[in-house]
């Protein structure tokens, strides 16, 4: 069964997913975009004319078009302080939803929307597409084979300078709320752990060319003693590190390390005497099922999976408010000073 999907936001952000879709023979054939939604209709006819989407009905109003493209799903890529009114009114008029992140602008807003969903009997997931590459997924089967031992750590390095423009550059708290969530949110897939507390400061450097919080530093406490470090600036020019970030993981026996593109490197103790014990190096192995390693195309494959077989997809919106609560445990943290506990 083909499923009808109207897209709510036109912006740059929407190509990656239309492109996973047209470049996935099984998606291609699983979906088909029936309707286009944006405050600006020249957006969305770009967008139409760009991606061949010439019988997609397009307009201003979700409502009108989630009813007059007989929507099953709607993909909901809008800005941050839109999404919880697309996704409340996707999913009362009976659509099944997958947002961009993050999942809502609160966690007021995504317990509520978490509730709606429920409600309603549709999925609600978020396009964490970060946590469906390659180099995650090594990390991940790698922390689970006990290669390095017990986790106890795992740090993260941040430093990248784009000059977006747009929205970004006028947003509160930019850094986390933005781009860290998919780290922060690795990092839980990562570890198998769930985050309980978190201390972070956060500035605005000299330079920086976003009104607030391009530059943050962050320390979470994660269930089984396990420590969680970040570092991230949006201002950092010159020799930046990868869009994924530089990892460290740290076990009772040993470390691996990811520069966030394609070298990964770890070690066990070695047997030598004496202060320092030397190492010896481990195999990092690949991804246990290529199929998880493809990003968007991952993600919307998942989706699809949920709604044919009533499975819950692994982005489920009440899985990912834990991430969601990471971020703004981390701005309240920056804003009082204190640690704060992560209730989610």
């Amino acid at each position: 069964m083909t499923l009808n999907a109207v897209l709510c936001g036109c912006g740059a952000m929407s190509k990656g997913w239309l492109r996973a879709i047209k470049e996935t023979p099984a998606l291609a054939e699983a979906i088909e975009v029936t309707g286009l939604v944006d405050v600006n209709l020249a957006a969305a006819e770009a967008l139409a004319a760009e991606f061949g989407l010439n019988r997609a009905l397009i307009g201003t109003d979700l409502s009108d078009v989630i009813a007059s493209a007989r929507a099953d799903i709607v993909f909901d890529v809008v800005i941050p302080v839109a999404r919880f009114n697309v996704v409340s009114t996707a999913l009362k008029a009976g659509c099944h939803v997958l947002s961009e992140k993050p999942m809502a602008a609160s966690l007021a807003e995504g317990t509520a929307l978490i509730d709606l969903a429920a409600e309603t009997g549709k999925i609600h997931a978020i396009i964490q597409n970060r946590r469906f590459i390659s180099g995650v997924r090594r990390m991940r089967r790698f922390v689970e084979s006990g290669a390095i031992g017990d986790l106890t750590g795992i740090h993260c390095d941040f430093f990248i300078a784009p000059h977006f423009g747009g929205f970004r550059e006028d947003m509160d708290n930019v850094l986390l709320v933005d781009m860290a969530i998919h780290t922060f949110d690795a990092a839980r897939f990562v570890a198998g752990k769930t985050p309980l507390a978190v201390y972070c400061v956060e500035r605005n450097p000299k330079g920086s060319w976003y009104r607030h919080g391009a530059c943050a530093n962050a320390t979470f406490e994660f269930s089984d003693d396990v420590i969680f470090t970040y570092r991230g600036s949006w201002c950092a020019e010159g020799e930046r590190t990868s869009w994924e970030s530089q990892w460290r993981l740290v076990g009772s026996r040993g470390m691996l390390t990811w520069n966030g593109d394609e070298t990964f490197r770890a070690a066990v103790a070695g047997e030598e005497r004496g202060l320092l014990r030397g190492f010896t190096p481990v195999d990092v192995p690949g991804p246990e099922r290529d199929e998880e390693t493809r990003g968007h195309a991952s993600v919307i494959a998942g989706f699809v999976d949920a709604i044919r077989t009533g499975r819950r997809p692994e982005t489920a919106s009440c899985d990912n408010i834990r991430s969601l609560a990471m971020v703004f445990g981390a701005v309240e943290s920056a804003r009082t000073g204190k640690r704060v506990v992560i209730s989610a």
